[in-house]
């Protein structure tokens, strides 16, 4: 059986792209700053002047000064302010992604923290009473400076500057950047006729399962859509969101690109940093931190029915983690050599008559062999439009979807004849198991997708957006496929 080792090597060139939807915007930023930073004064003169055509940030020296050259950590929030057709336009902005970013050229990795925007905590306004509430009400209350009191004190950090986007401008950016392919989980659809999941009328949606790409109006639903799942779920739609565009441009895409993104970010969002000189220590940091990966911290919490919570002990655990820990990419113990080792023993539950009923229907449709996944996780269940034909980059594509179990967790099977797909490039490791060649993509220390060629065409197995199966029974899984006949 394979055996799970911590990894001897390090994926420089796979950075975990982390962050919610307001990252749009600041992740590609920040990637053209450091290329350009160690040479181009010219360049930062005009993304300064970018930077001030939106009113500065009053945070009433709420900040920490940092030194030259020292840590720093940055707050990214994403306020949603709705357009005046939009169902909520009539409340006062949120800010539903609130994103730590911690910079430290001592450490070996750049870290990155969402905090949960339905963390039960106390909020305490200048002249008024305190107030249990979800942490995004600090914004909707007091603006940045009290986001910025609040988690300061929530967390026990110290907090360097500020930058708070609008998502009116994530569908600017994506449209500009010539839209993203996307692999997604499942169904998502919404006509509010009546609403999908009952209670009140919200945004619609009609987007289908499956690697695709999407442009501005549908990757804005796409990574905003909340319903039906969690806010943990929407934060791992909208990392995966932002991986991929990182990984489809690469850096002198963003480069060619920057004017347009230079232009988006200043028209969007709002800043503590307005002189020169504030960027260029930034951009300094970020030059000595550039080789560093990115990794994403969980936040520890327990979800309940309104609210997540957390002790003091798990927030300390997750702040430690934040400030100082460290975690490499996965690795399969004896992968690269070419010896064939049997399939992990992991539990799976064959799918039903009818939901293999259904893939032979598919599979009628579709002109190269059709892998469905026969047998799957023991919780797991077919949903509804479960499966799929469809084009794809001008090559014939098919998705099957299986719940995982989970509220919002679902993990997929694709086929295509496309073998250059984008979201196949740079893969971390290749292994020979159950009879096929497979081709190991990790994040972080989870296996986020196992893919193998057959004939003229190629399939992938996907985790779910939380990364919720384990390393052995993303394996499994795609040992066990099968072509449907």
């Amino acid at each position: 059986m394979s055996t799970l080792d911590p990894p001897q090597f390090r994926a420089a060139t796979r950075m975990r792209l982390l962050g919610k939807m307001l990252m749009g915007c600041m992740t590609v930023v920040l990637a053209v700053a450091v290329t350009l930073a160690t040479g181009a004064l010219l360049e930062v003169k005009t993304f300064t002047d970018y930077l001030r055509q939106s009113p500065q940030l009053q945070l009433g020296g709420v900040l920490a000064s940092a030194d030259a050259g020292g840590p720093q950590t940055l707050l990214l929030i994403g306020s949603d302010k709705r357009s005046k057709g939009a169902i909520d336009a009539s409340g006062p902005p949120h800010s539903d992604t609130m994103l730590l970013v911690r910079l430290d050229p001592n450490q070996a990795d750049t870290t990155m923290l969402s905090v949960p925007r339905d963390l039960k905590v106390t909020i305490r306004p200048d002249h008024r009473s305190p107030t249990t509430q979800k942490i995004n009400a600090a914004y909707s209350i007091g603006g940045a400076k009290l986001a910025v009191k609040t988690i300061k004190r929530v967390l026990g950090i110290q907090i360097n500057h500020v930058v708070d986007i609008n998502f009116a401008g994530f569908k600017e950016l994506v449209d500009y950047l010539g839209c993203v392919y996307v692999q997604v989980d499942r169904r998502y659809f919404n006509d509010n006729a009546p609403p999908a999941g009952g209670g009140a009328p919200y945004a619609t949606i009609n987007i289908q399962p499956g690697y695709q790409k999407l442009c501005g109006s549908d990757g804005l639903d796409y990574v905003r859509f909340r319903h039906l799942d969690t806010d943990l779920v929407r934060s791992a739609r909208q990392q995966d969101f932002l991986r991929q565009i990182k990984n489809q441009l690469g850096a002198g895409g963003l480069v060619a690109r920057r004017g347009g993104i230079e232009r988006i970010f200043g028209k969007y969002s709002s800043t503590d940093i307005r002189s020169g000189d504030d960027v260029l220590k930034l951009l300094d940091l970020l030059v000595q931190s550039a080789s560093h990966p990115v990794r994403q911290v969980r936040f520890n919490v327990a979800l309940g029915p309104s609210y997540v919570t957390a002790t003091p002990a798990q927030i300390h655990q997750t702040v430690q983690q934040f400030l100082h820990g460290v975690t490499a990419p996965g690795h399969i113990a004896g992968g690269g050599g070419r010896g064939r080792k049997p399939a992990p023993a992991v539990a799976l539950t064959p799918a039903t008559a009818d939901e293999l009923a259904g893939a032979r229907t598919l599979a009628a449709s579709v002109p190269f062999p059709v892998y469905y996944p026969v047998r799957r996780v023991t919780s797991g269940f077919a949903p509804v439009d479960s499966v799929r034909s469809y084009g794809l980059h001008g090559h014939p594509a098919y998705v099957a979807v299986v719940a995982q179990g989970q509220l919002g967790q679902y993990y997929d099977l694709e086929g295509t004849t496309w073998t250059a797909a984008p979201i196949l490039a740079n893969p971390n490791q290749t292994i020979e198991l159950g009879g096929r060649k497979l081709l190991l993509y990790f994040e972080g220390a989870h296996l986020r997708l196992v893919a193998w060629h057959q004939g003229r065409a190629v399939y992938w197995v996907v985790n779910t957006l939380q990364d919720i199966l384990t390393n052995r029974q993303m394996l499994a899984i795609a040992t066990a496929a099968r072509p449907i006949r």
